[in-house]
Formats: C-alpha cells, structure tokens, sequence
C-alpha cells in the first residue's frame, strides 16, 4: 500500500489500515533506521480534580523536577 505526503507534509492511511484502528484519533510516531513507526495511543482524560492530576503524575513517574523543567520548557521564548 502507498500513502502519499501532501503539500502540508500530512500523510493519509489507506482505508485498510485506518480500518483496522477504529477509535483511535492518535499515533506516537518515531523513526527508527529510516522506518517510520506509528503506533495507536489512546487518550483519556485525567480527570478534573487535583487528585486525579496527582495520581497521573504517579502514574507517570514524573518528579518534581520534570514538571519544573516541562514549565520552564513551555514559557521559554520562542525565537522568531
């Protein structure tokens, strides 16, 4: 099967595949060995207490740190 990139550098699955991942609105993609690899992520809201957020964060494994880095990443200025 061929997927075909557009002017916008957006790729269509073919029906066939696409098929095959009914509900699934996202991919992760990485590249390994010049390979692209897509791979069905299910996203489900975490909820809308505090509790909920913390026990994501659990879950996650994150720390204290990688939440502070992840701020100072997302407020950083962006440079034209």
């Amino acid at each position: 099967m061929l997927a075909k990139r557009t002017s916008k550098n957006q790729l269509t699955l073919p029906k066939k595949v696409a098929g095959i991942f009914e509900g699934i609105d996202y991919f992760d993609i990485s590249v390994k060995d010049n390979v692209i690899i897509l791979k069905p992520v299910k996203i489900t809201p975490a909820g809308s207490t505090m509790e909920s957020v913390r026990d994501k964060v659990e879950t996650l494994g994150l720390k204290d740190e990688d939440i502070k880095k992840a701020i100072r990443w997302a407020r950083r200025k962006k440079s034209a």
